[in-house]
């Protein structure tokens, strides 16, 4: 009895992909181009494993959808707000731009200026799919040039619409298809999934947790996803843009991290298939037949479209590193170039050699996109050469997230008691350094969902959270607290401000420099002629002080007239505070000075 074709072709995929990525990873080229290189391999232009690609295409475009919708979920809709201006100033300025550059250089090679509209509008597209991968892969889509690259790609999922309503215009016939009827359907469309994730899906999604099932919680994310896309785009738009809009919309939901837990593995499959897909797609006889027409014009492309990247990106104010990134990780045609050829040539726009020739120039480019990412590590152009997340292979009742000045100190006093720690630190030079003098710290993301739960943190009896990226500590402390609410929870604020928003976590973080600033205090007032145990009690009546004006002040802080006017009340009142400890002072005998210098701590004595 022999086996359905399914899955015949099902073994052909996971075999490609396990032989074809992990070599790639180890020649530093990225997962990205394994997969690409996997599917021209099984493709019908070499070993003909697979001989319809576009059969797999269409569903394996669901790991897109996947991936907006988990980028959407990591982004709260005021972190949107805040990438307005580079998704639609520089996003807007990319797409024109491209577009009017790209239609030039059509028409002046000698195609028809409906032709070379219908090129220039895919060439304005990036790719969503291999563009934010990679920069996913190679941890950068935190750094300006990832921000850039995700609000222009963000915004050409916008432009989609008008540019279908040229497209059909285009048509020999010159009928749009694309009335107001269907724009009226999209807004009606796009308010249904803003009503519904506010009011109806976290009950749902309440209810479904209730169960206890985690397979049925998976169930209920991957239908949430796929319902998403289908209303979007029985509109007409894009389905990533959508699944992104319901991903922002729930990005402050509680049930945030389960749905990231749930929805990562199908993504990352889902994304490999459709990179391998992708690279079926290439019609290899075709690039034999004429390399230096498609090679040449792929290349011409990628280099018109990342010196235009790079000059918008400088014109931003990106700095030159992140503008290179920027420029790198957008200079392919994107996947929605395929769909605009597919479409003018049903109208009749583009004939069939034509067609042929800018998918294979399409798939050519983006071929291209994970070398130059290579390239440019090896330059270093400012991008950091990726170094995967280390194995965890033990389970300690504390973890310890960050292990600088901070985080040492913590991990001294907890190992000196007999308490055993687990250590993760995101820098690589600072856990090579440490790991030289002897300490067992493991290099990773601590916000890594994954990671912390292969640390055993279920079972662990405290986290402390000594990291010093200020944004990254309250993020990590909102996630773990969260997903394991009884979890105490040790954590480090740089400023008032962090301070205030661990509170607003329930957390009283301890301020990295207030109790060290204190002794210096203490030291100074020591210095100027003041008694010992005058000096100490000062200190001690303004620390308390301190922390009564930080607690008032955290529940008017958004209110900028009545912070302020509580601080300038409460320096009055300190200086009342002190000049009546000053008095009390005086009338004390000097005997308490030799019993404080005897009792005392050993750090707070004087050094002589």
């Amino acid at each position: 009895m022999s086996a359905p074709a399914y899955l015949h072709e099902g073994a052909i995929y996971l075999t490609a992909a396990v032989i074809a990525v992990p070599l790639f990873k180890r020649l530093g080229l990225g997962s990205v181009l394994g997969y690409l290189i996997a599917g021209i391999v099984i493709g019908p232009s070499a070993l003909q494993l697979i001989s319809d690609p576009e059969r797999v295409i269409h569903f394996a475009e669901f790991g897109v959808v996947m991936l907006l919708f988990l980028i959407g979920l990591e982004l709260e809709p005021k972190q949107a707000w805040r990438l307005r201006k580079p998704i639609f100033g520089l996003g807007g300025v990319q797409v024109v731009v491209t577009l009017a550059v790209a239609f030039g250089a059509a028409v002046t090679m000698g195609f028809s200026w409906q032709v070379a509209l219908v090129a220039a509008m895919g060439i304005a597209m990036s790719s969503t799919a291999i563009g934010l991968a990679t920069l996913q892969e190679k941890r950068l889509m935190g750094t300006p040039g990832g921000e850039a690259s995700f609000a222009v790609l963000l915004f050409q999922d916008l432009s989609v619409i008008p540019l279908f309503m040229v497209l059909a215009l285009l048509a020999p016939a010159g009928a749009s298809q694309f009335n107001w009827r269907d724009a009226v359907a999209a807004l009606t469309v796009i308010g249904a999934i803003i009503v519904a994730s506010r009011t109806l899906l976290r009950p749902l999604m309440r209810i479904v947790a209730q169960t206890g099932m985690r397979e049925i919680f998976v169930a209920f994310a991957l239908l949430l996803v796929v319902g998403v896309a289908l209303a979007v785009q029985w509109v007409g738009l894009s389905m990533a843009l959508g699944t992104f809009l319901a991903g922002v919309l729930l990005a402050d939901s509680e049930y945030r991290y389960e749905l990231q837990l749930d929805i990562e593995p199908a993504k990352g499959l889902l994304l490999g298939l459709f990179f391998i897909a992708v690279g079926m797609s290439v019609d290899v006889q075709l690039v034999l037949a004429k390399p230096l027409a498609i090679v040449g014009l792929a290349l011409l492309v990628v280099a018109i479209k990342v010196l235009l990247l790079f000059g918008l990106a400088r014109l931003f104010s990106i700095k030159s590193p992140d503008a290179r990134l920027f420029a790198v990780g957008l200079s392919q045609i994107g996947e929605f170039a395929f769909v605009f050829f597919g479409l003018a040539l049903t109208q009749g726009t583009l004939d069939r050699p034509t067609y042929n020739a800018l998918n294979a120039i399409v798939a050519v480019s983006m071929l291209l996109t994970p070398l130059l990412f290579a390239l440019c590590q090896r330059l270093g152009s400012g991008a950091p050469k990726n170094r995967d997340d280390d194995e965890i292979h033990e389970k300690n009742p504390v973890i310890v997230a960050g292990f600088g000045r901070f985080g040492q100190i913590i991990v001294r006093v907890l190992n000196a008691r007999g308490f055993k720690t687990t250590l993760v630190d995101h820098d690589p030079n600072q856990v090579d350094l440490l790991r030289s003098f002897g300490w067992q710290v493991y290099y990773g993301d601590a916000g890594r969902l994954d990671l912390l739960e292969q640390a055993g943190i279920a079972e662990a009896k405290l986290f402390v959270i000594a990291i010093d990226d200020p944004e990254a500590a309250v993020k990590l402390a909102r996630i773990v607290g969260e997903r394991w609410p009884r979890l105490p929870i040790v954590a480090r604020a740089r400023s008032r401000t962090d301070a205030y928003e661990f509170r607003d976590l329930g957390l009283h973080a301890v301020r990295e420099t207030f109790h060290s600033s204190l002794e210096a205090a203490t030291q100074a007032l020591r210095a100027l002629g003041e008694p010992a145990h005058s000096a100490w009690r000062m200190v001690r009546q303004f620390e308390q002080h301190d922390l009564d004006i930080l607690e008032r002040t955290h529940r008017v802080r958004h209110d900028r007239d009545a912070v302020m006017s509580l601080s300038e009340q409460g320096r009055k009142d300190l200086q009342t505070l002190l000049a009546h400890e000053r008095l009390e002072a005086g009338e004390r005998s000097g005997e308490l000075d030799e019993a404080w210098a005897h009792t005392r701590p050993p750090y707070e004595k004087d050094s002589s």
